[in-house]
């Protein structure tokens, strides 16, 4: 199974619809399936990868322009400077595909990989971007914790890995074990969960803890 839709991906009509009139408006962005970013052959590559952080979707001015996942808006700067703050991460995070910084030992995906009007992907989307979900956690043989950001990643993910989402409830802050993985919850670390106080930085930092804790233990 591959780990990615292909660029001009059929399976969804109303995302197919967004991404080409975003196309038009800008042809100079990616404005197609966002893949997942991993660690390169030079940093340990698929086989160093313990750790899965898996989103909603690309943003439409973030990845969606970019190409990489969390780059360019606002919850990407909140991501990755706590990466960097735990070590996941090396370099400085500049909002750019080539500010180059490297992932450590970490790989960041979406639950969907195209960018839904209003940030809003709908069931059947969700549905049937799930096996690409499925083979990226294949892809990583010694992945062992799984951060998920937000309910909707939460409860693919468990539907992913063959479990009830009755049986694994999501919460901030939480570690359930799921499948093989010690799956850690945090609420999404978008601009609204942060404005409305939400979600914080010593919040999120307090999921992140948590999961140094979990790997120490793997």
């Amino acid at each position: 199974m591959k780990t990615n839709p292909d660029y001009n991906c059929p399976l969804c009509p109303r995302l197919v619809a967004f991404r080409h009139k975003w196309r038009e408006a800008e042809p100079e962005w990616h404005n197609g399936p966002v893949d997942t970013w991993a660690p390169t052959a030079e940093d340990g590559g698929d086989a160093s990868v313990r750790l899965l952080i898996i989103g909603l979707a690309p943003g439409l001015r973030g990845a969606n322009r970019t190409a990489r996942p969390f780059t360019g808006d606002y919850a990407g700067d909140l991501l990755y400077s706590t990466l960097l703050d735990f070590g996941h991460a090396e370099g400085t995070y500049g909002a750019s595909p080539d500010d180059g910084m490297r992932l450590i030992g970490t790989a960041i995906t979406n639950s969907v990989r195209c960018v839904p009007p209003e940030n809003k992907p709908v069931g059947e989307e969700i549905n049937n971007c799930r096996p690409f979900l499925l083979a990226t956690l294949e892809r990583f043989q010694n992945l062992r914790a799984l951060v998920t950001l937000g309910k909707i990643a939460h409860d693919t993910t468990t539907r992913a890995l063959g479990e009830r989402v009755a049986a694994h409830p999501f919460g901030h802050a939480t570690r359930q074990r799921i499948g093989k993985y010690d799956v850690f919850s945090s609420y999404h670390c978008s601009r609204y969960n942060t404005n409305t106080g939400r979600l914080t930085p010593e919040m999120f930092r307090h999921v992140f803890r948590a999961v140094a804790t979990g790997l120490q233990e793997n």
